[in-house]
């Protein structure tokens, strides 16, 4: 079996550096990457996949925050992830001061309980004055563009400062 170093740069060369990235934080987030093994790696790709490695975190939550931050990245956006917001709890992303993005995956966020949830952490956000946009994984995967016109719209309109 190859190792998961060999698996990344094969992902690399056959999907691209997208999908390289959003694998690569996977596998540091789930321990799979040694330093030796990451060193390997980055001894055998290009400068593009290195800069994606250096941009690169092991405490990723999922592959879905991944591939926004890694498509937001070309906006130079301050973004930071997994912030606590008081009232609200660990939100994905904050955009500047008060924009909150979640990116909702399917497992923790079916059923009319988990979107109840939401809708009472989103209210408790804007009791607070955060403004909070709110994507699945649909729209990330498959309308990107909607996704970012969204988000930009709201940094376009500064309403991501305070």
């Amino acid at each position: 079996m190859p190792s998961v170093p060999r698996v990344l740069r094969q992902i690399l060369i056959c999907r691209g550096i997208e999908e390289f990235f959003v694998t690569l934080e996977s596998a540091r987030s789930l321990k799979m990457l040694t330093a030796t093994g990451l060193a390997w790696l980055r001894a055998r790709v290009g400068p593009e996949a290195r800069d994606a490695m250096a941009y690169s975190r092991d405490d990723a939550d999922s592959g879905l925050e991944s591939l926004l931050r890694w498509r937001l990245r070309a906006r130079n956006l301050p973004v930071r992830t997994q912030m606590m917001i008081v009232s609200v709890g660990r939100v994905d992303f904050l955009i500047g001061d008060r924009l909150i993005v979640e990116v909702d995956g399917a497992p923790n966020h079916e059923g009319e309980s988990h979107r109840h949830k939401d809708l009472v952490r989103d209210a408790n956000a804007a009791a607070w004055g955060y403004v909070t946009l709110r994507f699945d994984y649909a729209m990330v995967v498959h309308d990107w563009s909607t996704v970012e016109l969204a988000i930009l719209s709201y940094v376009d309109q500064g309403l991501h400062l305070s």
